[in-house]
């Protein structure tokens, strides 16, 4: 995984720093919603709440939420420009690569090149321009909606921050399988069509039609862990939510705490929810990529990462 964050930091360094405070200045701003509705909701309930100070609340809220949506359009424009950039700089270093190779009198696997580019140069770019910023996003919202929930009322922090923990342990335990199948369809794949234009289709149509079957066979296994672990996660999310209720309601009924706290913890794990589920998917795929990238390397070996310049051309702003 180091390799792989190496490789996309030499290419597209200068540019994941904009990125990376982007990140930081969405992340800080996550929880400030939270605090907003946790006053609205308790002078409401206590009936001191002007209709002034309704609305000032009201727009101070709005205006968090259209400054933090504005920054992430930012950061999805420029992240989702500099992944083109690297799908580009990748598949002009595969071609540039395979050119070398012919020109040195070797043998270019045409089945193995046309996937690589068309598909995996795609997939890998993509996961390069937001392989910085969009962890950061996510793990800086979590920091900052449990922090808030934590210092709120420790207890439904702690319910916050313990649904987390196991759902780590599952992810981890079920990609280290996924990336043995990740692995196996690729190169399946890849050899089912270097026969499909290396020889007459008709001699080498079984053989192909044999390596498709292990590619549904392959990915059929791997789902059965994909879907066991989704639905793991799903049942420790639900557990935790009716937790925080259920806590959060009896300190509610031993005066221990306010409505507009639990109301407020409870969308903040709906908060966490989803910068959870984005952490997860995002270490599968960069599990997954850090496999794409080595099977990319074997293409032409150490002249894939020689051939071409070591940055990404700015693309128009």
């Amino acid at each position: 995984m180091f390799q792989l964050y190496a490789a996309i930091w030499r290419v597209s360094g200068r540019r994941q720093i904009l990125l990376i405070f982007l990140s930081i200045a969405i992340a800080a701003l996550a929880a400030v919603p939270l605090e907003f509705q946790k006053d609205i909701v308790n002078l409401l309930t206590e009936g001191t709440l002007g209709k002034d100070e309704l609305f000032w609340l009201g727009g101070g809220m709005m205006a968090v939420i259209l400054l933090s949506l504005t920054l992430k359009w930012v950061m999805g424009y420029r992240a989702s420009t500099l992944g083109e950039d690297i799908i580009r700089m990748i598949r002009l270093r595969l071609l540039t690569g395979a050119l070398e190779h012919q020109a040195d009198g070797e043998a270019v696997q045409r089945g193995t090149l046309t996937t690589a580019i068309s598909a995996e140069a795609e997939e890998l770019g993509k996961f390069a321009g937001s392989a910085f910023s969009e962890p950061v996003v996510q793990i800086g919202t979590l920091i900052s909606v449990i922090g808030f929930i934590a210092s709120t009322q420790p207890g439904l922090g702690a319910i916050a921050l313990s649904m987390i923990v196991p759902q780590i342990v599952i992810v981890l335990v079920s990609q280290r399988k996924v990336n043995e199948f990740v692995a196996e369809r690729v190169r399946v794949l890849r050899a089912s069509t270097n026969r499909l234009t290396e020889a007459q289709i008709e001699t080498v149509s079984k053989e192909a039609e044999d390596g498709f079957d292990r590619i549904f066979n392959t990915r059929r296994r791997m789902f059965i862990w994909k879907v066991s672990a989704k639905f793991l996660i799903s049942s420790i999310n639900g557990a935790g939510t009716v937790a925080v209720l259920m806590l959060g309601g009896w300190l509610v009924l031993q005066g221990r705490t306010d409505v507009g706290t639990v109301v407020a913890a409870t969308i903040g794990l709906g908060r966490i929810q989803g910068p959870t589920a984005f952490l997860i998917a995002f270490y599968r795929q960069v599990s997954a990529n850090r496999v794409k990238y080595e099977l990319l390397l074997e293409v032409f070996g150490s002249r894939l990462a020689a051939s071409a310049p070591n940055t990404v051309r700015n693309s128009p702003r």
